[in-house]
């Protein structure tokens, strides 16, 4: 390991001095760990020297090698090429370095991701900023970590002088089969860039309430190449990325999670309406899922043998609009039966008696 084809008393004196230098770079890298240390506590604000302590815990055996092997790396480079203290060792504690880096950056992304979040409640009812939040940085948590992985491959393989070779060599030749695979992959790299261009401009975000394939179902998973919908009777449906960038689907909660749920009511020509208006009113006063914004009656439709109501009423998100409509459904009904039975629909059929005589009954 530390044969410099010298002297003796020339290779002890490269010995002590690459040991010496190893205990100051040791030494300056652990003094700036403990000032990035305090920079840190003293920029995050109290609540987020919890996600501090969690990232220390987590990057605390990474940093320790990294430093340690740049200690044994950086002075070594200042020697020349033929006596330096490490030989063949130098390029695999290299690779050893940017795997440290990559894990240490791998895990401050996780954590910075875990911070912001923190800030949004997801589960409130008006929960749009905190969809719209993470949306983004789930999708662009994944893209970074491929990145960084990525970097650091490309970096460990250039590490070594003969992949090096032979990758140059290989893009020498590789012209054709560049084209084929970029032909095959398309669909792929397609798919990845929608995934991007969801992040960024968010036709959907997590916990969207949305009709795809005519299914109602909620945004559960958004990936870079697929995305999870969440069907009310349990199902998945699982949807390339470029789905929601082609294909038209319906958003409910685009920009609030407030939706308007509708009732439909097909009654006799005889029904009053204002009747219909008062017990709506009546109803809503004990309807728990009612947020108290919005309640309206109104003949929509008349055909020859009923009037269409049309009744409107509003809620906080589409569970509880879902609800409220079956409540106000069911409530309108059992008050048509039970006040106004003759209103119900009813075929009329009138007999002309000059005509058919007058024994017919009509």
């Amino acid at each position: 390991m530390f044969d410099f084809n010298r002297s003796n008393i020339e290779g002890d004196f490269y010995i002590l001095t690459y040991f010496i230098s190893v205990l100051i770079v040791f030494s300056v890298l652990m003094v700036l760990v403990v000032i990035l240390n305090s920079a840190l506590k003293s920029w995050i604000s109290d609540g987020g020297i919890e996600i501090l302590k969690v990232l220390r815990r987590r990057i605390r055996l990474p940093v320790i090698l990294l430093v340690i092997f740049l200690s044994l790396i950086i002075p070594s480079s200042f020697f020349d090429h033929e006596i330096r203290p490490l030989g063949p060792l130098s390029t695999v504690m290299s690779v050893m370095v940017i795997i440290f880096v990559s894990w240490i950056l791998i895990q401050s992304v996780h954590l910075i991701k875990h911070f912001v979040l923190t800030r949004f409640d997801f589960e409130e009812k008006d929960n749009l900023k905190a969809r719209k939040i993470y949306t983004q940085f789930r999708v662009l948590e994944n893209i970074i970590i491929f990145l960084i992985v990525v970097v650091a491959l490309s970096l460990i393989l250039m590490s070594f002088e003969s992949i090096r070779k032979i990758g140059v060599s290989l893009i020498a030749s590789a012209g054709v089969a560049g084209i084929i695979i970029g032909f095959a992959a398309q669909r792929a790299i397609g798919t990845i860039l929608a995934g991007i261009q969801i992040a960024l401009s968010q036709p959907i975000r997590l916990d969207d309430v949305v009709i795809v394939e005519n299914e109602w179902g909620r945004i559960e998973e958004i990936n870079l190449t697929y995305v999870v919908v969440a069907i009310w009777d349990k199902r998945r449906l699982v949807l390339p990325t470029t789905y929601f960038i082609e294909k038209p689907f319906q958003n409910w909660t685009r920009t609030t999670a407030e939706i308007l749920g509708t009732v439909f009511i097909y009654a006799d020509y005889t029904i009053p309406v204002d009747a219909v208006r008062k017990e709506l009113d009546r109803i809503l006063e004990s309807a728990v899922h009612w947020d108290g914004k919005v309640k309206v009656v109104q003949v929509t439709n008349a055909t020859e043998k009923t009037v269409e109501i049309r009744v409107l009423v509003s809620a906080a998100d589409s569970p509880s609009a879902w609800d409220l409509r079956v409540y106000v459904r069911e409530k309108l009904l059992a008050f048509l039966q039970r006040d106004y039975p003759q209103c119900l629909p009813r075929a009329r059929v009138v007999v002309d008696p000059e005509k058919y005589g007058r024994g017919l009954a009509t």
